[in-house]
């Protein structure tokens, strides 16, 4: 079974509905031939989009089964100059936190000998945490928990800072998901490549930088509206993209 640990902070959602299920289906749309025919051995005919939220969704559960797995949508590194420090840093940080478990659910998907109701568990969270990575706010700091202490207002409303990263700059454009990954996805296979370079740790690198810039630009207290979503829903939609696009690259690379 999937090996879990104790939860010492809940970080929130990651994305939102909508987020995940961009990533998603932004994924199924540059799977392999190969990765689509092991996916209906596991899911069936079911899309990616259908569980992208089923890591999020189990955190109501009320039995205490899965609340250990809530650790493991974010991971905290100080802000670091470059990749080798942060790498450094990202290998010293005590698990599970996101990147120990993104490559244990890869590892788990992999080997034949996992059963066929785990590696399908294991498929739910890698679809989930895969978003995650690309949510900056979920490679932010441990002082404010990822912007959760943030505290601001977006169009008159109370919200913090993870929360406006996760959901509500993605919602401002009203799109379903479907419509918002047709608007986002590329289509030329070098500028695919491209985004799909690199590993894991420079991923999550390229969020933190992400959410370096999020922090030096969003004041605590402060009233944002349509100037905070000119200047950041290109990197929102980035992230989508980035994103959906790296999380096909893993599951091509696992099933």
């Amino acid at each position: 079974m999937l090996a879990v640990a104790l939860l010492s902070f809940n970080f929130g959602y990651s994305w939102g509905t909508t987020g995940h299920r961009v990533i998603a289906e932004i994924a199924q749309n540059h799977l392999s031939g190969k990765s689509k025919r092991s996916l209906k051995k596991i899911i069936g005919d079911q899309k990616l989009a259908y569980w992208a939220n089923w890591p999020d969704n189990i955190k109501a559960d009320t039995t205490g089964v899965w609340k250990p797995t809530e650790r493991w949508h974010y991971v905290n590194v100080s802000p670091q100059s470059n990749i080798k420090q942060f790498a450094d840093s990202l290998k010293a940080q005590q698990g599970p936190h996101i990147y120990t478990q993104i490559k244990v659910l890869s590892d788990q998907i992999k080997d034949k000998k996992t059963s066929t109701q785990d590696r399908e568990i294991a498929l739910r969270f890698l679809i989930h945490l895969a978003g995650d990575a690309a949510q900056p706010m979920h490679v932010g700091r441990f002082e404010d928990l990822g912007g959760n202490r943030i505290k601001l207002n977006y169009f008159g409303a109370s919200t913090n800072l993870h929360s406006l990263w996760d959901s509500k700059m993605v919602d401002f454009e009203k799109y379903s998901y479907t419509e918002y990954a047709r608007v986002l996805d590329v289509k030329s296979k070098e500028e695919v490549k491209t985004i799909q370079l690199g590993t894991l740790e420079d991923w999550l690198y390229d969020s933190q930088k992400a959410a370096n810039r999020i922090y030096a630009n969003s004041k605590p207290d402060s009233n944002y509206s349509y100037d905070y979503n000119y200047k950041f829903q290109p990197l929102v939609e980035r992230q989508l993209l980035y994103g959906g696009l790296r999380l096909a690259k893993i599951l091509n690379e696992v099933l």
